[in-house]
């Protein structure tokens, strides 16, 4: 791989920009400053440096986070906080993208990826990924409402794939869906004549939020993932 491509690709900055790195002498390769922007790397052998700290390859990349609410699920927006706002500078953002998504005022587990089929893997109806939530409701659940659904509910010209409910309390519940429709847990409690009050996403898969901390960031592996 070219040098200045794979500073791109590291998420260093524009070509135009790792050009004048490298001929500032920014940018080390085996501990050697006289390098070009033509000079072919091996990306997975060579030792690239910037600022004394060593450039990592990797074709994807995974990062999970705690969304805050108040944030839109989109990579831009001309007229609302995005969760790419919320990112810290170490995460790199070159093809970067949130996986599905959770409504502005919900909380929770988002997941972001540069690997596209992935993406589309984990949002297909068809592999059964499940998505936990924690729901807080306006009224006390009942018996004959966690069996309507976890039987399936009609959200408006769609019926639900069939549910998991576990009380926590009688107005708390975690809600397990394996599909990712416009507001569904919303309008799943609505067509039980109930309504969300709070709702945050807990775990998507085999990923968990454990003890993140709202509104960090942390990377993982594919091997956490899938």
């Amino acid at each position: 791989m070219r040098l200045d491509k794979f500073l791109v690709e590291c998420g260093i900055g524009s070509r135009k920009e790792a050009k004048k790195l490298i001929s500032n002498n920014e940018i080390s390769v085996n501990g050697l400053n006289n390098v070009l922007a033509k000079d072919n790397i091996n990306e997975n052998f060579d030792i690239i440096e910037y600022n004394g700290k060593r450039l990592q390859y990797k074709e994807f990349r995974y990062y999970v986070m705690n969304k805050k609410a108040g944030y839109i699920t989109a990579t831009e927006d001309f007229r609302e906080k995005t969760v790419m706002s919320l990112l810290p500078e170490w995460v790199i953002r070159k093809d970067l993208a949130p996986v599905g998504r959770l409504d502005k005022d919900t909380e929770g587990l988002l997941l972001f990826t540069n690997d596209g089929k992935l993406n589309h893997k984990l949002l297909s109806p068809k592999n059964h990924i499940d998505k936990v939530y924690y729901v807080e409701i306006a009224n006390n659940i009942l018996d004959k409402d966690v069996l309507k659904l976890e039987q399936g509910v009609d959200i408006g010209n769609y019926i639900t794939q069939p549910a998991k409910v576990e009380k926590i309390s009688e107005n708390k519940i975690y809600l397990i869906i394996k599909e990712g429709k416009f507001h569904q847990v919303k309008k799943m409690l609505e067509a039980i004549n109930n309504k969300v009050c709070y709702l945050k996403r807990v775990s998507f898969g085999k990923l968990k939020l454990d003890d993140l901390a709202l509104g960090e960031v942390k990377e993982v592996n594919l091997e956490d993932i899938i």
